[in-house]
C-alpha cells in the first residue's frame, strides 16, 4: 500500500501577470486546496504551459491538471503530447483530476467533444445540480456550487463517461471516467474568493462588458463549495493510493 502519493499537477496556464505578485501559481493553489490529507499527499507543479516536460508516465502516482487561457483547439507544442499523456494515464488507471481546461482537455483526449459555447462566458457562482454521486462523494447535496470562468465547454462527454453534476447552461460540468480513476469538473473550486474577485475585475471590460462582470463579482459573495470538494478529491486520491 502507498502511504504517500505524489500529486503531479500539470499546469497549462498561469495567473495573469498583474496579479502574480499577489497570487500563487496554480501549483500551489491546488496544493493548498486538496492539503497533505494528513500526510498522504505531496505536490509537485510541472509547468507546462512554461515548456516543462511531462513527468515519466510510469512513475507518475497521481495527476491534476489545471485552468488555462486557451482552448483544447489551440496549437501548443505541449498540447498532442498531453493528450497522449492522458490517454496513457487513463489506460494505467492513474488517478486523474482535470478542472476547467483539465476537464476540456480530458474529456477531448479521450473521445468527447470541446468547442467554444454559443452561450457566451460563464462567469462567477454557478450551481451544478448533482446528478449521481460516485462513491466518493456519497454524503454530496444535491447542489454544489463554485466561482467559473470558460467559454468553451464540453459540448459532448466521452462515451466512457458519466455525467455527475451539471446546470442548464454547463450540462457536462462534472464527470467521472469509467475506469473508476478519473474525474473532472468546469468549475474552479482552487479559486479563493479573493483571486476569484481579482480575475473578474482584472477582465471586466476586456474580455466582457462591465455589467456582465459587476454581476460576476457580485456573485462571489455567495456560498462556495470549495471545501467540500476538496474533501471529495482528497477521498477520490485516497481511494486509488
Amino acid at each position: 500500500m502507498v502511504l504517500e502519493m505524489k500529486v503531479s499537477v500539470l499546469q497549462t496556464g498561469l495567473v495573469a501577470e498583474p496579479l502574480r505578485n499577489q497570487f500563487d501559481n496554480y501549483g500551489k493553489m491546488f496544493a493548498d486546496l486538496v492539503g497533505d490529507g494528513g500526510g498522504k499527499f505531496t505536490f509537485e507543479t510541472v509547468s507546462l504551459i512554461e515548456d516543462e516536460p511531462l513527468p515519466p508516465l510510469e512513475k507518475t502516482e497521481a495527476i491534476i491538471i489545471t485552468g488555462s487561457a486557451l482552448g483544447v483547439y489551440d496549437q501548443k507544442p505541449w498540447m498532442e503530447p498531453l493528450r497522449e499523456f492522458i490517454r496513457g494515464a487513463y489506460a494505467r488507471s492513474i488517478p486523474m483530476i482535470g478542472v476547467c481546461f483539465g476537464h476540456q482537455i480530458m474529456a477531448d483526449a479521450l473521445g468527447g467533444v470541446v468547442e467554444k459555447s454559443e452561450k457566451g462566458w460563464g462567469l462567477g457562482r454557478h450551481e451544478y445540480k448533482i446528478t449521481q454521486k460516485p462513491s466518493f462523494m456519497g454524503d454530496a447535496p444535491d447542489q454544489m456550487q463554485f466561482n467559473v470562468i470558460h467559454q468553451d465547454q464540453v459540448l459532448s462527454p466521452p462515451p466512457n463517461s458519466k455525467v455527475v453534476g451539471g446546470s442548464e447552461f454547463t450540462p457536462y460540468a462534472m464527470l467521472e471516467y469509467d475506469n473508476g480513476a478519473a474525474i473532472s469538473i468546469q468549475a474552479h473550486p482552487e479559486f479563493a474568493n479573493e483571486y476569484a474577485t481579482a480575475v473578474y475585475e482584472l477582465r471586466t471590460g476586456e474580455l466582457f462588458d462591465k455589467a456582465t462582470g459587476e454581476s460576476a463579482i457580485k456573485s462571489v459573495g455567495e456560498k462556495n463549495d470549495n471545501m467540500l470538494m476538496a474533501e471529495y478529491f482528497r477521498r477520490f486520491l485516497d481511494a486509488a493510493s
